[in-house]
Parts: structure tokens; C-alpha cells; sequence
């Protein structure tokens, strides 16, 4: 594939797991090894396409901090979306191709997470593609993880390789659900059934920053030599 493609960082989250950090800015602001965490999700998918960063909690102050940003902000109010409805909201300014898909709420080392999906999309056999870390190079999980089969080909497993948050999305079944509020997993499952839905994995390492503990370890895992 080129390498122009739309991104969407989701950045609309309540940050409740991240408070008190979050009592006073949205979780996409909180500090990392010296950086807003939207600016360590935006370094790992810059690159030709549009982009669109949401935001819900404080997002006058994410607006902000965007303008210096090649990005547009898409304030949900008053209500959150979740990740499919927050998608779809969005299909406007990215429109209606394939869709690089990022949380906003982890930091990384080695190759970008864009540079590592793009290498590996194939459109005439995936309808997702998600990035994927072996567990002993992940701090954290978003508690969905899967096997990785043939060719990438994923399937569920309880036990398997990490989930990073990050992917690429083709938006036919996220633009025909008629939900407003709903989550970008449903049309995984439906791709994950029509075997669809493969996994690539991240060759470096991959820290969740969720809530406030999981800051130090994530800085430590940064400063490790490369």
C-alpha cells in the first residue's frame, strides 16, 4: 500500500482510571518521559492523509495543544461515542477508504506503529489489521488479546499476544451501523467470524498508560537502550 492513509487517534475518553491526573486536563495531556501522550500517539502515525483526533473531556484544552498539529479535533458533545460511533462520526473529514486506528493512552519503542501496519496491509484480503506485542514486550494490555495463525490470520485467546490500540480499519461496517454509540470491537468480531481480521506484530516494545501507577514503569521502559 502507499503510504497515504486517513488516521483516527481516539482521544475522547473520561480518563476516570487516570484521575486525579485527569481532574484538571483530558488523559490525552498527561505527561509521559516529558511529552503529552497525544503527542507520543501522533508521532507514531504522522504521515500523508488526513487526520482526526476526538476529545470530550477538557477538549478546549486538546484543541489547544493541537493547533500546532497537522490534525483536526472533532469535539463529542455531549455525548461519548465510543470508539465505532466515534469513528463513524468522523468519516466526513477522513472519508470512506481504510482507516489507521490509534489510541491515544500508550507509549512505544522500535519501528513506527503506522510504518509496521502499512508494510503489512493487504486490502484484498483483510477487512483489519490490527498491531499486536508477545506479552514479555507489553506493560499493561487493554485485556484483549488473540492468536496469531497462517499468514496473520487472528482468533481469539484469552492468553495470546497483546492488543496495542492500534490498527487499520476498512469503514464499510462501521458506516453502516446505525448505533450512535458503539465500539470499533463489534466489527472486529465480525470480521474475526468471516475470517478477515489478521494481526502483525510489533517488534518493539509497548507500554498501556492507563492510569497513573503505570506512568514510572512506562518512563523506565522508554529510557532503556534501544
Amino acid at each position: 500500500m502507499t503510504g497515504t492513509i486517513a488516521t483516527m487517534v481516539f482521544a475522547a475518553g473520561l480518563g476516570t482510571r487516570m484521575q486525579p491526573l485527569t481532574d484538571d486536563r483530558p488523559k490525552a495531556l498527561v505527561r509521559v518521559a516529558g511529552r503529552a501522550l497525544i503527542d507520543h500517539a501522533l508521532e507514531q502515525v504522522a504521515g500523508p492523509g488526513p487526520t482526526v483526533v476526538n476529545a470530550h473531556h477538557f477538549a478546549d484544552q486538546l484543541a489547544v495543544h493541537l493547533s500546532g498539529h497537522d490534525a483536526t479535533l472533532i469535539k463529542e458533545v455531549p455525548t461519548l461515542l465510543d470508539t465505532g460511533g466515534g469513528l463513524r462520526n468522523a468519516l466526513p473529514v477522513l472519508g470512506h477508504g481504510p482507516v489507521l486506528t490509534m489510541n491515544s493512552d500508550a507509549v512505544w519503542t522500535g519501528p513506527r506503529a503506522r510504518d509496521t501496519l502499512l508494510a503489512a496491509w493487504r486490502p484484498n484480503v483483510m477487512d483489519g489489521l490490527l498491531l499486536i506485542v508477545p506479552r514479555a514486550r507489553a506493560l499493561g494490555g487493554s485485556g484483549i488479546s488473540f492468536a496469531m495463525g497462517a499468514e496473520g490470520l487472528l482468533e481469539r485467546d484469552p492468553e495470546g499476544l497483546v492488543y496495542t490500540g492500534a490498527g487499520i480499519v476498512k469503514t464499510e461496517r462501521v458506516a453502516a451501523d446505525q448505533r450512535q454509540i458503539f465500539s470499533l470491537r463489534d466489527a472486529w468480531l465480525e470480521m474475526l467470524a468471516a475470517g478477515r481480521l489478521f494481526g502483525v506484530e510489533h517488534p518493539g516494545h509497548w507500554a498501556d498508560v492507563g492510569f497513573p501507577e503505570a506512568i514510572a514503569p512506562a518512563e523506565a521502559m522508554l529510557a532503556q537502550p534501544a
